[in-house]
């Protein structure tokens, strides 16, 4: 009798990390429910730090990639406009991966997101400044755009948390929601609006995506 094995599932991916969210939305956020945007639109960098992570056999660890967006109305009835940066530290090899993972065409979580996209601008890369300090977060993409955030505190001087809202940037992971001091994003060569604000909403967090 010849024996017969069982092959181990193929993991096409696995990253984890942490996002950096800031928008023009008060706080909090009215997307993260599902209610439409302060002003009906709403203008956001959304920044995913691979700590850790294989795509397809690329080791993406320690790399950014970077979403410029407009949403133009309600968040789940998609088709938002955004402009894509990437770590300029990347090989194109580690490039295409991370495209491939966040542009949602290798399936997953991540997709539903990206999914919401109903144009990519362009891709661009650029120096990524991604930092997290005793809570207070730094996010710099080039001379495009910057914002520096920090989150809520609770009565005990936890962090206060977002848990099984309808829309998240993070999916299957709370989310940590704060404000931004500063948000400035310089986008009208790609048709979107230039920011220069601040007090406005920001949101913390941690990711694990793989399929």
């Amino acid at each position: 009798m010849t024996a017969t094995t069982t092959d181990a599932p193929v993991t096409t991916y696995e990253v984890e990390g942490r996002l950096l969210e800031v928008c023009t939305c008060n706080t909090l956020c009215p997307c993260w429910v599902g209610e439409d945007p302060d002003g009906g639109t709403c203008d956001s960098i959304l920044a995913w730090y691979v700590d850790r992570g294989t795509v397809q056999g690329v080791d993406v660890s320690d790399r950014a990639i970077v979403a410029s967006v407009h949403i133009p109305g309600n968040v789940l009835a998609g088709n938002w406009k955004e402009v894509v940066y990437v770590d300029d530290r990347c090989t194109e090899e580690q490039q295409e991966a991370l495209l491939r993972v966040f542009t949602g065409q290798l399936g997953g979580a991540i997709a539903d997101l990206a999914s919401l996209a109903g144009e990519v601008v362009a891709v661009e890369r650029a120096p990524v400044t991604f930092t997290v300090q005793n809570g207070e977060g730094i996010i710099k993409i080039g001379e495009v755009a910057e914002a520096r955030l920090a989150p809520f505190r609770g009565a005990t001087g936890e962090t206060t948390a977002l848990h099984d809202t309808v829309f998240t940037t993070i999916p299957g992971s709370p989310a940590y929601p704060g404000k931004a001091d500063v948000f400035r994003r310089h986008g009208s060569s790609y048709g979107l609006s230039d920011v220069d604000i601040s007090g406005r909403n920001a949101i913390q967090g941690t990711f694990r995506f793989a399929v």
